[in-house]
């Protein structure tokens, strides 16, 4: 036997050695992924439940997510996901790895030139292998594609019906329309996120179709400008990118995906970054009742006509401080009453009305008690 020979003998030894590992580590791994018990060491989130936070983490098993967008806040979303036990995980991408995407927290030198969504999976399915994975690769902006993107979403969770939640990772206007369009159509409740250019700010919204703001009710200038996006990209410029904002946007991104899967906290209707100042804006988008989106008007009126929650405000009975009242010291309402509306426009009024400060209140002349002349007060003075 050559020498060439007895290395290709070793290697496949070895490789042979590796494989039968691997399979040791998955099994192991699946093992105890499958096993609810607060000495599972790969379920270290089972803790919430033990300190109250949530009644039911092993709920997570149940539920189906689709992220749309295995970038660079998409894939560490997945991975994530993956981390926490989620039941089905659906990746969406048209893309191929990149020796450009490194820079990101999961992708591989080696898996250089496979699509990202399968490069995902195999990484994924490494992480945790009882999480069922599925991997769809194509642009779900074309005409083909967004039939089978919409019915995937339509029949894809463990039972066979929508998925949970849809998560948009996209870098484009197109493609989050295109995510739009379909929540919209078939009421499905998704978050939209994004990184800005410079890399140094970014967001998550989330967004329940006609209870909150759809991505068409306040769309970019630009695009309801009928501007071609396109036309933002600037020559020999590319976009930055850096693991930290993209880690930090996919944190809030699954952070809230799983206050809304398994109802615990508060979900936050828009949360922002902003890297350079340390700024986390917050802020809730109502719905535009003059959206072009034909469906999202049809939730808008949906949501209209569900019963509203009541809420019970228990009155409290206002103690006395002091009820003695040694000083004889009384509160009186010296603000000045005014009656008269003052109307700005046609069905617009002003929601608050400063007090005419030219009112002035009659008041009796002031006497001394006496009866003492000014002159008389004087001599006095001078004699003093």
């Amino acid at each position: 036997m050559s020498t060439v020979e007895e290395l290709q003998a070793k290697i496949k030894q070895l490789e042979g050695k590796l494989s039968a590992s691997q399979k040791n580590v998955r099994e192991k791994i699946k093992e105890m992924s499958s096993e609810v018990t607060d000495s599972n060491p790969y379920s270290r989130l089972m803790a919430l439940k033990r300190m109250g936070i949530v009644n039911n983490y092993e709920k997570i098993r149940d539920f189906t997510v689709a992220v749309v967008g295995v970038g660079g806040v998409g894939s560490v979303t997945a991975e994530m996901l993956t981390r926490c036990g989620i039941g089905r995980l659906i990746l969406f991408d048209y893309d191929k790895v990149e020796l450009a995407n490194m820079n990101r927290l999961f992708f591989q030198p080696h898996q250089s030139g496979l699509s990202k969504v399968e490069a995902a999976a195999e990484t994924l399915r490494n992480i945790n292998p009882d999480v069922d994975i599925r991997t769809y690769n194509y642009n779900i902006t074309t005409v083909d594609n967004f039939d089978n993107f919409t019915e995937v979403l339509r029949t894809s969770n463990l039972n066979g019906g929508p998925v949970d939640l849809v998560l948009s990772c996209v870098d484009n206007f197109e493609a989050r329309f295109a995510i739009n369009t379909a929540c919209n159509e078939f009421n499905l409740s998704w978050f939209e996120s994004g990184v800005s250019e410079n890399a140094v700010s970014g967001h998550i919204q989330f967004i329940v179709p006609g209870e909150t703001a759809c991505f068409a009710c306040a769309p970019p200038l630009i695009v309801a400008s009928n501007i071609d996006e396109k036309t933002l990209k600037r020559d020999g410029v590319c976009a930055a990118s850096l693991p930290t904002t993209m880690g930090i946007v996919a944190g809030f991104l699954v952070q809230n995906s799983l206050k809304h899967l398994l109802q615990f906290g508060i979900v936050s209707n828009y949360l922002g970054y902003s890297a350079l100042t340390d700024f986390f804006p917050t802020m809730t988008l109502k719905p535009n009742p003059n959206c072009e989106d034909s469906n999202c008007r049809l939730r808008q009126k949906e949501f209209a006509l569900k019963p509203k929650p009541e809420i019970a405000v228990e009155a409290k009975e206002e103690k006395s401080v002091h009820e003695d009242n040694e000083w004889g010291i009384s509160l009186i309402d010296e603000s000045v009453n005014v009656t008269e509306e003052v109307t700005v426009a046609e069905g617009i009024k002003l929601a608050y009305t400063l007090p005419n400060n030219n009112i002035v209140e009659e008041c009796e002349e002031a006497t001394a008690d006496n009866d003492i002349s000014l002159d008389d007060l004087r001599a006095q003075l001078n004699d003093m």
